[in-house]
């Protein structure tokens, strides 16, 4: 065989190594078969991005497939709200974890959807610069803050704060950023403060860099971000995998309110194959206290809706009045109100 012969043998080889290493790693196998399923037989694709809010997604996907009837559905990371909602438009997903004022202007716009669960409740605060001229919420007038999307639980928090201690609109610039870009954003002074879910104020906190401010429980009771909303026509056409899909989402959700080792064995498998954070993030995060953010209970209720419908109104991102029962369907929260937590421990390879 001749020495160009040889190359040529060896660089095919080389390549079809490559190529195979590359699909092994990077290509999302599950996701490419589950399209050439049946319709009637296809999981359901489920959106989320890397908070402690969503954490159930990755929970529950983690769980299912280590028990007896397997994964419930597809989940899918996205960075930002924006993303999500541009896919849920396009019907490219058929639910996702988003913002409770988002979902509800996309209602209002037409976009058919329903809000059938939630994510968490608490678990957003306000992070200044550790050793910044910021030492109450008062010292914001002028200063630059970043919010997670115009549509959010957290911008409407910083307008109750606002309103608290008498700083008028205009006072304080809002900017829209991705949640993982805010605590690098602090560290390097782009802005002055952020208001996010989970883990992101503890990433500030372990930094050095960043202090809690105050947290949303201070200035919202029972407050809540996350929800989990469905395409109408899956609810429609296959409301079983619905049910099943906010079943999982509630057991995985007792699971974690179980107690500390739940809830660390949580954070080292979400942020490992899941987020691509630390574990020790996400464990300051869930367990610094245990209460900094609640699993449970997470059925939708209409004071709670109803408060972020009006501030909505009253802060200009809604022109008018969506009653509860047109974005919202309770059969589901309704029927998982009986499930209990997942039947899995740390270590064990099956799960109930």
């Amino acid at each position: 065989m001749s020495l160009s012969r040889k190359i040529l043998l060896i660089g095919l080889a080389w390549l079809l190594l490559i190529s195979g290493a590359h699909a092994y790693l990077n290509v999302n196998w599950p996701a490419v078969l589950n399209d050439y399923r049946p319709l009637s037989q296809r999981k359901i694709t489920v959106a989320y991005i890397p908070v402690t809010c969503q954490l159930t997604c990755p929970v529950t996907d983690y769980i299912s497939k280590l028990s007896q009837h397997g994964e419930v559905f597809l989940p899918r990371l996205f960075q930002g709200f924006p993303e999500i909602k541009e896919a849920l438009i396009s019907g490219k997903i058929q639910a996702a974890f988003i913002v409770a004022p988002m979902a509800i202007a996309l209602k209002a716009q037409g976009v058919a959807i329903k809000v059938v669960y939630l994510g968490h409740r608490y678990g957003s605060a306000v992070v200044v610069a550790k050793n910044g001229p910021i030492k109450s919420f008062a010292d914001m007038r002028g200063r630059t803050i970043a919010i997670p999307s115009r549509f959010s639980d957290e911008r409407l928090l910083v307008f109750r704060a606002m309103k608290i201690w008498g700083i008028k609109p205009g006072e304080i610039k809002m900017v829209e950023m991705a949640p993982p870009d805010v605590s690098g954003a602090l560290a390097a002074h782009a802005i002055d403060a952020f208001v996010m879910g989970e883990p992101f104020p503890s990433q500030a906190e372990l930094g050095g860099y960043g202090r809690v401010l105050f947290q949303a429980r201070e200035y919202w009771p029972d407050y809540m971000s996350c929800i989990l909303v469905v395409q109408q026509d899956l609810i429609d056409k296959r409301p079983e995998v619905v049910q099943a899909l906010v079943d999982g989402i509630a057991r995985s959700g007792l699971w974690l309110d179980k107690g500390k080792p739940h809830r660390e064995d949580a954070a080292d498998f979400v942020g490992r194959f899941y987020y691509n954070q630390k574990p020790a993030l996400l464990r300051w995060a869930l367990t610094k206290p245990l209460d900094r953010v609640t699993y449970s209970p997470l059925a939708p209720r209409k004071p709670d809706f109803d408060l972020v419908r009006d501030l909505m109104i009253e802060t200009g991102v809604l022109n008018k009045k969506i009653e509860f029962n047109e974005y919202t369907d309770t059969r589901f929260s309704d029927a998982a109100s009986t499930e209990t937590p997942w039947r899995y421990e740390p270590g064990i390879a099956t799960a109930r």
